[in-house]
């Protein structure tokens, strides 16, 4: 999403001496001066404040001296050969499986009624069985829950055979030094189940506070109308729950046919998911042909990828090598109309927070102004659709990398 600024800070950030106030949403951006007289100007990445780095303010703790440099003079850094080998293994891969049909296929169905049980019992005990074909079936979504817990994201869970569980498996496998596929083989399943130690679907009890809110009726796509809302809340129980889980929302409601999502205490059928990356990302590529984010570790291995929506024809994403420089939760977004006209909004707006805000509820910020990596409001599009320059990831991984990026780590953007 490429912005002209967007103004970022929830209350609970304000507690570091940084000069910096979030108007509400009615008004324009006023840019304050922070301490170091450095003024915040438009357009501007908003979390490169004074000198601390804006992760820093997250996690209320102060950068180090080399951190702050690695952000103020970010240089080209070269990836290894070890880096740009397992690249090209996983992309000539991807590249493969963006080729390819995702038509379903047609698997015999007598005596195999365990394969299309949608059953906790089955969803937990599916095996691997040989010509599964593509569609929607247990198997994938078993999978899908163990690629997620291994960081190799399929996105939103489905249950389905779609490209973006095609390449987390052929990034599984280039993490596992498994031959890069991108199919669901006996290895590969094999390797997964490895990984498994609890059940990749659980029953939850409905609680009060995820029926409490806050919830809006609707969301208009009018940005004006938008920024007349106290917040840009999830307008739905299922949606916020398939976000909670990482699934698409229609899968929750097809693995729950008979919930109602409006009592307190009903159990449902959902994922049993993680959110925790490793600590150490030394380098994120930003590969647009792949629509993938890949991570890696100082030891050059490939950790963690992403699918992702990188920029479009018309607001493409920038070429060559960045630095992040922070990140917060529930960001203002500052709509700029010199930038992209949306609708026949010809005036500046500022766009409350939230899970359905144009960058999601989460923004990590790049070296170069007013780009960075974000969130969406529509997570089973992502890699699907276009953005306005940045990248777009489901709120949940944005999040999740969010919490573990530090300042100073590298950004390349590859074609």
């Amino acid at each position: 999403m490429f912005v002209r600024s967007l103004l970022a800070m929830s209350l609970s950030y304000l507690m570091l001496n940084t000069a910096f106030a979030a108007p509400n949403a009615e008004q324009p951006l006023n840019p304050k001066k922070v301490a170091s007289t450095t003024t915040i100007q438009d357009p501007i990445n908003p979390l490169a404040l004074d000198t601390k780095a804006a992760s820093e303010v997250m996690e209320g703790r102060s950068p180090a001296a080399s951190e702050v440099a690695s952000v103020t003079a970010a240089s080209e850094v070269q990836i290894t050969q070890q880096e740009q080998n397992n690249l090209n293994q996983v992309t000539k891969t991807v590249k493969t499986i963006d080729q390819s049909s995702e038509k379903t296929t047609a698997t015999s169905t007598k005596n195999n009624a365990a394969k299309h049980a949608w059953t906790l019992d089955n969803l937990n005990n599916i095996q691997w069985y040989p010509n599964i074909g593509k569609g929607q079936f247990p198997v994938y979504a078993r999978a899908q829950v163990m690629l997620n817990n291994n960081h190799a994201s399929p996105g939103a869970i489905d249950g389905s055979s779609g490209k973006n569980t095609l390449k987390a498996l052929a990034s599984f496998q280039q993490m596992q030094g498994l031959p890069t596929t991108g199919e669901l083989d006996q290895a590969t399943w094999n390797a997964l189940i490895a990984t498994q130690n609890k059940p990749a679907f659980i029953e939850y009890s409905i609680t009060e506070a995820d029926l409490k809110g806050p919830y809006a009726k609707s969301i208009p796509s009018d940005y004006a109308l938008q920024a007349k809302m106290p917040g840009l809340y999830y307008t739905r129980v299922t949606e916020m729950l398939g976000e909670k889980f990482h699934m698409d929302e229609e899968f929750l409601k097809q693995l729950n046919p008979k919930a109602t999502f409006n009592k307190v205490g009903e159990k449902i059928i959902v994922t049993n998911i993680r959110n925790n990356l490793p600590e150490n990302i030394h380098l994120i590529v930003a590969h647009k042909g792949a629509k993938q984010l890949y991570l890696f570790n100082d030891r050059n291995q490939m950790i963690g990828s992403f699918p992702a929506t990188i920029g479009s024809s018309d607001t493409p994403s920038p070429t060559g090598t960045y630095k992040v420089v922070g990140a917060t939760k529930n960001p203002y977004y500052s709509y700029s109309p010199s930038n992209f006209v949306q609708g026949k909004n010809l005036k500046p707006l500022t766009l409350p927070p939230g899970p359905n805000a144009p960058v999601g509820n989460v923004w990590i910020g790049l070296s170069k102004r007013s780009f960075g990596i974000h969130g969406t409001p529509n997570p089973s599009a992502i890699s699907k659709t276009a953005s306005h320059g940045c990248i777009r990831l489901t709120n949940w991984d944005a999040n999740d990398l969010a919490s573990k990026v530090k300042a100073g780590v590298t950004v390349k953007f590859i074609e």
